[in-house]
């Protein structure tokens, strides 16, 4: 399923200043009318020039206005609940479709604003590294932890330790023969960007997961893999994204392993029987 354009500009909303700013809200406060306007009646309805509402339409991840039009058609169930917002009257059984709505929904928009080409040279990265790091503060060390667990099969020689003062450390012995994979929803987390700038500074390469494409983390990455958001309220947007960015992890180790074949093979295989001697 597609994501509506209204969502994804939502997504982006918190990072859009200025002219993207007065577009955004205008869109999102006119939607029946925005969904057939021309990009010069949009631009006329916003005070703006056509070239402005082009460099909007590009900044939020569309290649043309036609294709970003386009995306304003596309009819979701709700989309004050197309992440599975919780209102106070809902029972059991609707919150539980909520939550895995929500899920569904994250998943389906991550693969439809995903660049096919950076995960793909993503792969490449890792497979060429002397060694890669998975970096996260708080809820994304979740995300780094599994990566590290999935490419423990691989033949790639990886680590990743939820400790900030550790991944300050292991940061600053990476060179640039090496490659760290960055989790952070936001792009915003503090520690997060300090670890980023230490990377910086030894000439790693760096690979960003995050819901946030224009954040400091992304801007300041080599390569973006961007997972959808959305603001909802009791259930934290990020919870959707932590789906989203488990898959995106999920995706890399896929394709590395396939990139390397019998190596990965042989690696499962002998985890495999490792791990069938402890449950005899």
């Amino acid at each position: 399923m597609a994501q509506s354009g209204f969502s994804r500009i939502r997504s982006f909303r918190s990072q859009l200043n200025g002219s993207d700013a007065k577009i955004a809200d205008y869109i999102l406060t006119h939607e029946a009318a925005t969904k057939t306007m021309t990009i010069q009646e949009m631009a006329d309805a916003t005070g703006l020039s056509t070239a402005t509402i082009s460099r909007f339409v590009k900044r939020v991840g569309y290649n043309s206005f036609r294709e970003f039009s386009l995306s304003l058609a596309i009819i979701v169930p709700n989309n004050n609940t197309f992440f599975g917002e919780i209102s106070e009257g809902d029972d059991r059984k609707a919150i539980v479709q909520k939550v895995f709505s929500g899920a569904e929904n994250a998943l389906a928009s991550t693969l439809d604003i995903s660049d096919k080409e950076n995960f793909a040279t993503a792969a490449a990265w890792i497979v060429a590294a002397r060694k890669v790091g998975f970096f996260g503060i708080g809820g994304s060390s979740i995300v780094a932890f599994n990566a590290y667990h999935k490419f423990l099969r691989t033949p790639i020689d990886s680590f990743q330790h939820p400790d900030y003062d550790i991944q300050v450390m292991q940061a600053v012995r990476m060179n640039a023969d090496d490659v760290a994979v960055v989790i952070s929803h936001s792009g915003r987390n503090h520690d997060t960007l300090a670890v980023m700038q230490h990377l910086q500074a030894h000439g790693v390469k760096i690979i960003a997961i995050t819901a946030f494409p224009n954040s400091e983390l992304a801007k300041n990455s080599d390569l973006v893999l961007a997972s959808a958001a959305e603001e909802v309220n009791i259930r934290s947007e990020s919870m959707s994204s932590l789906i989203a960015q488990l898959t995106i992890v999920d995706t890399l180790f896929t394709l590395v392993g396939v990139q390397m074949g019998d190596q990965t093979a042989a690696v499962v295989d002998e985890i495999r029987q490792a791990i069938e001697q402890t449950r005899r």
